[in-house]
This record gives C-alpha cells, sequence and structure tokens, in this order.
C-alpha cells in the first residue's frame, strides 16, 4: 500500500491532523526567523551605548537603540528616552518595554504548545472512533471473522494514533527549544534593565555634581 492510502485509512481526523503538522511547521519557521533577527551582541550593544552616555550624547544613543533590533534595545531605547526623568519612571518604561518586548518573543507559542497537547489525543480519538467501527463490523458479520479481518479493523484504527504522535512529538520539542530561546533574550533584557538603571543614575549622579 502507498502511503497516501495508508494515511486515507486514517479517516477525517487525518485532515486535521495534517493541518495541525502545517500550522506547527509554519510557527517554527517564523519564530526560529524572528528570533534570528532579534539576536545582537548584548554585551557589545550595552558597552556602545554606555560609550555615548559617559560622552553625554544620549541622543545618540537614544537612535543607535532605535535602530538596532530586538528586545534589549528595545527597552533601552524606552529607558534612554526618560533619561532625566526620576529613576522610577525610568524602571516603569524599562518595565513596560519588556512586557511589549515578551509578548512579541512569545507570539505564536501557545499555539505551538496547544498543538503538541492536541495533536495526540486528536490521534487518540481517532482510534477509539475506528476501534467502534471495527467492533461494528464484527459485528454485523455475526461474529464470523477471521483474524486478518479483526487485525485489518485494528490497524487501520491505530493509524490516527501514530499520526498524532508523529505531529505530536516534534511539535513539543520545538516548543520547548523555542521557549529556551525566549528564556534566554529575557534573561539578557533583566540584565540590560539593570545595568541601563545603573548607568543612568550614576550620569544622573555627575550631572548634579
Amino acid at each position: 500500500m502507498s502511503l497516501f492510502s495508508i494515511v486515507a485509512k486514517g479517516g477525517v481526523l487525518m485532515i486535521l491532523l495534517a493541518a495541525c503538522s502545517i500550522a506547527a511547521l509554519a510557527i517554527l519557521i517564523e519564530r526560529i526567523i524572528t528570533l534570528r533577527r532579534d539576536e545582537i551582541n548584548t554585551r557589545a550593544f550595552l558597552l556602545e551605548v554606555k560609550n555615548r552616555l559617559l560622552e553625554n550624547d544620549v541622543e545618540s544613543a537614544v537612535h543607535f537603540s532605535r535602530s538596532t533590533p530586538g528586545p534589549v534595545a528595545a527597552i533601552t531605547q524606552a529607558g534612554l528616552e526618560r533619561h532625566n526623568r526620576p529613576r522610577v519612571e525610568i524602571k516603569e518604561a524599562i518595565e513596560s518595554a519588556g512586557k511589549t518586548a515578551i509578548h512579541h518573543l512569545e507570539k505564536y507559542l501557545g499555539v505551538l504548545a496547544t498543538i503538541a497537547t492536541a495533536a495526540p489525543l486528536i490521534g487518540f480519538l481517532g482510534t477509539v472512533t475506528g476501534m467502534i467501527r471495527a467492533f461494528m463490523r464484527i459485528e454485523a458479520l455475526g461474529g464470523n471473522v477471521n483474524a486478518s479481518v479483526l487485525a485489518g479493523g485494528i490497524w487501520e484504527a491505530l493509524i490516527t494514533t501514530a499520526a498524532g504522535l508523529t505531529v505530536g512529538i516534534p511539535a513539543l520539542i520545538f516548543y520547548n527549544y523555542l521557549q529556551g530561546r525566549v528564556e534566554k533574550f529575557i534573561f539578557q533584557m533583566e540584565e540590560a534593565s539593570v545595568d541601563l538603571l545603573d548607568t543612568l543614575s550614576g550620569k544622573e549622579s555627575s550631572d548634579e555634581l
């Protein structure tokens, strides 16, 4: 039997599992491209911002942050734009920008997690309904079935479980991988926010002197 004919034996739920696999693949590709685009050398970026602040060129630091992609640059820009405000307001601006950045980083990850969880359940549902059909067929034949008929009905029912696991396991692996990348970004944002607050506080103290 061809692969298409085997998949067709799985019934209507195979269409739903195919849609889940396409959606999971699309999310993976989109997230990898987005996260790779947002990834920068955080230490080099913060060092450049510090150097510009030491030269009292805040506008240049803001422009540099605005032209740099990624969440670290976004929260840095938010803090720099309020450099002459109290520390509390700077911190609030950084936190607000951080929440927006985290929402951007975690986009579609909830959908991917749902696919990873739901795909095996969909496959199991297909197996249950397939087994019900198989036993209904046996009942319709009055129990006069040989082993090949019984085995045929069972393996047809199990196709959806195999397909569900085939979709769900990679989706779970991809989700954990992407979540790990997001957590790395969040850690860098936390470090950058503390560093920026300390730098602006030190600049404010030197200006007062």
